[in-house]
């Protein structure tokens, strides 16, 4: 498509802008109807701790998303000679789950609680026994148990609970609304109904230390939508707080607004039964559609739902790829003494490289890549550690594969679940993230360690706001045609997908870092309990 008819789609708002509000990042992405990125904009952020939670402050979020924006729109008056004034749909993604309670008068009542917190331990344990359907530490309603049970005087003065991008979409629309597939994640789904669980609902509320409240938990959750619906429209005072400028006019559609979970899979074409995806960044998932239902209630197993309420087995590890980053960091502070610029393409193809000529079972070294806890290794503190024997064979090339192996270890743990015990099995998993932005490396390493064929889209880096932008234009206009449809025949007809399979020799050096990662897990867990201590 030439610059002439771009300027024409944007003119007529023949497009859809998708806003995520990542782990750490917010990006805004302008797409036009044939589902081409046209301009974008981002804004780096981290999480903060604030009395031991993990949090982002609420001014950052509106800082974050007005930044990203008028970056994008900046690009569009670069690039096009236009000011933008006119978007055909929108839609907003955020990092899944957490905790955002509001009072009737609107207001937060304590700070966003994130998915990274390891605090609602016995809530999701009790919850999980209750309604006989595992109920993870990060999901909403753990949330809010943990706090009745703390005792927190917050929670008597509950009027609506929501996450991030139902928050955001809320702010935008006046609608409490959000997409099945983060619903999943604040309350189980009936699939039947693509509603809130109606029987789990009510054993909620019979629970005693529940039924003190004057409210009940049916009016707290925002209304569910699938895929293709309608969220609301853009108001006036939306329009503002996106666009502070006030160039941009209110009335865009809202999509329902999606966990980045939900996105990914729209981003690698995996909401299909059979299909899976992998997406690894701050934190990892694995999303799986079934075609089955799992045998038993496994806690290291999420289920929640596509975007178009299919149900998933998700695994999901609150650690990925901080530690590599951090490594990388120093690694490039050396190469600066040394008087060597690198880009950061150029800096992790060379430490990645590196690690193609490290041993098969990364020298017997081992590291734990946890800055904050890890669910499925039962670590409640992180302590991003190497550990390694005197006889370990401790260099460049070992370093660096064992960088990579730590960061999908959780994630092997969890989805030897799903691959063993389970034998569910999928036609394709197509991994996104930046790490796979290096090419074959990273892709390799995760195909070695789950022991399946990995595949890579050519848009792998485009992720999760894109893929929010094209449920934007779902939602504007589905052509008739079910997701699934829809992303085949609209979205991904002319894709490239390149597939790398396991190799058996690094299958079997995987295992036996494996093997070493868990033997060396109790120095991890002491560590965080000793510093946790001091």
């Amino acid at each position: 498509m030439d610059q002439v008819q771009i300027k024409s789609k944007i003119e007529n708002a023949q497009t859809a802008l998708g806003i995520e509000l990542g782990s750490t990042r917010i990006k805004a992405v302008l797409v036009t109807d044939d589902f081409q990125t046209v301009a974008s904009g981002d804004y780096v952020w981290e999480n903060e701790l604030d009395h031991h939670i993990w949090t982002y402050p609420m001014e950052k979020v509106w800082e974050g998303i007005q930044t990203s924006y008028a970056k994008m729109a900046t690009e569009v008056n670069e690039k096009y000679g236009l000011t933008l004034t006119k978007i055909g749909a929108i839609g907003i993604s955020a990092m899944m789950h957490g905790y955002m309670p509001f009072n009737k008068e609107n207001q937060l009542l304590v700070p966003f609680r994130t998915w990274r917190n390891n605090i609602t331990g016995e809530a999701a344990a009790k919850l999980t026994e209750l309604f006989d359907f595992n109920i993870p530490e990060r999901w909403s309603i753990a949330h809010l148990y943990q706090a009745i049970l703390n005792h927190e005087e917050h929670v008597k003065d509950i009027s609506f609970i929501t996450t991030l991008d139902g928050y955001v979409t809320w702010q935008l629309t006046g609608e409490k609304t959000t997409g099945i597939g983060d619903a999943s994640g604040m309350f189980p789904i009936d699939e039947a109904t693509h509603d809130y669980d109606a029987t789990m609902l009510d054993k909620f509320a019979d629970l005693p230390e529940v039924k003190q409240f004057d409210w009940n938990i049916k009016d707290l959750l925002p209304k569910v939508l699938v895929a293709g619906q309608t969220a609301g429209h853009l108001t006036a005072a939306g329009a503002k707080k996106l666009d502070p400028s006030g160039l941009l006019q209110p009335g865009s559609l809202l999509a329902p607004s999606e966990g980045d979970a939900g996105t990914g899979m729209v981003a690698t074409n995996a909401v299909r039964k059979r299909t899976g995806n992998i997406s690894a960044g701050t934190s990892a998932f694995s999303m799986v559609v079934l075609d089955q239902k799992l045998s038993q209630v496994h806690r290291d197993i999420d289920m929640v739902t596509t975007p178009d309420g299919a149900p998933v087995a998700m695994v999901h590890t609150n650690n990925c790829s901080s530690d590599i980053n951090a490594w990388a960091a120093v690694f490039n502070q050396f190469a600066r003494i040394l008087g060597v610029t690198l880009s950061p393409n150029e800096l992790y193809e060379k430490l990645f490289d590196a690690s193609l000529r490290g041993e098969q079972d990364g020298g017997g070294l081992v590291n734990f890549s946890y800055l904050s806890g890890e669910n499925i290794t039962r670590v409640n503190e992180g302590r991003p550690m190497l550990v390694r024997k005197p006889d370990s064979r401790f260099n460049l090339a070992n370093l660096f594969k064992v960088q990579l192996y730590s960061a999908f270890a959780p994630l092997k743990i969890g989805m030897d679940i799903l691959l063993r015990e389970e034998h569910i099995r999928t036609d394709v998993l197509i991994a996104q993230g930046g790490l796979f932005k290096t090419p074959v490396v990273a892709q390799q390493a995760l195909a070695d360690a789950l022991n399946t064929p990995i595949s890579v889209m050519s848009n792998a880096g485009e992720g999760g706001p894109w893929g929010m932008a094209v449920l934007a234009l779902y939602a504007a206009d589905s052509h008739g045609k079910k997701m699934a449809d829809y992303l085949d025949d609209e979205v991904f007809a002319n894709q490239e997908i390149a597939t790398l399979s396991p190799e058996p020799e690094s299958v079997k050096g995987y295992e036996k870092f494996i093997d070493n990662y868990k033997q060396a897990m109790p120095a991890e867990k002491a560590a965080g309990e000793a510093m946790k201590l001091d």
